[in-house]
């Protein structure tokens, strides 16, 4: 059984629906996007949340960014919304944004200083005076890393009518960036797919001094999705940065 690209970016809705109304995390950047005139999403994957926006009635301009050609591909069924296939730290807009988002821990996916500060400067560049970017990165101190394997399985239909299986499992932690893999298979053991992914788990301070180095200002952080401030317990660090 053949699993393409393609067949992955259509998996990745089913595991990961995008519902405001169900998931707070969710929610809370619908909010955010609904109050902005012009919002350009950042890693937007195959486009749900800016597809909702759009549904929804937002009358302003809309862009998804994303390197991912097949999630793309699932993106552009709205032609509504302008997407456009890159990385952050190749984006060229200038001051046309009044908010930019990295949702589903997509921030993360940012590993090296390099990249991170590059990409940061392009999102600064791209948002207008006082413009705001909303993202979210799992807090290193919850070591969520340590749940990533195969006994965590998720059992799901895809949208082929295909009954697979699919899990995370760590391979290595060095320093705060974490390697793991993401594998697909049939009910019965059958693996079809395999992909590596690298993440970085940025603590408050580092994440702040990049923010400041490339002219943002946190104006908000959260420790959960509902507001709460960022304590010894808390798994995400949600921030909302103003360009300054």
């Amino acid at each position: 059984m053949e699993f393409s690209d393609a067949d992955a970016a259509a998996l990745y809705d089913v595991l990961n629906p995008w519902d405001p109304e169900q998931w707070p995390a969710d929610g809370f950047y619908d909010g955010l996007v609904r109050a902005a005139g012009a919002v350009l999403d950042v890693g937007c994957g195959t486009g749900a949340m800016l597809h909702r926006a759009r549904e929804q009635g937002h009358p302003g301009r809309l862009v998804g960014l994303d390197p991912d050609r097949a999630a793309l591909g699932r993106a552009r069924r709205r032609a509504d919304v302008e997407w456009v296939e890159g990385t952050a730290a190749a984006a060229r807009w200038h001051a046309e944004f009044d908010l930019a988002t990295m949702t589903s821990h997509a921030f993360q996916c940012l590993v090296t200083d390099a990249e991170l500060s590059a990409s940061l400067a392009a999102v600064h560049t791209a948002l207008r005076g006082g413009g705001r970017f909303a993202f979210e990165t799992r807090h290193p101190q919850a070591r969520a890393w340590e749940d990533w394997n195969p006994s965590r399985a998720t059992e799901v239909v895809d949208p082929a009518g295909r009954a697979l299986r699919c899990w995370h499992e760590t391979e290595s932690v060095i320093g705060d960036v974490v390697t793991f893999t993401g594998t697909t298979a049939t009910a019965d053991g059958t693996v079809l797919r395999v992909d590596r992914t690298r993440l970085r788990f940025l603590d408050e301070a580092r994440l702040d001094a990049f923010l400041a180095d490339a002219g943002f200002a946190v104006e908000a952080r959260y420790g959960d999705w509902d507001g709460g401030p960022v304590t010894a317990t808390s798994r995400e660090i949600v921030t909302l940065a103003r360009r300054r």
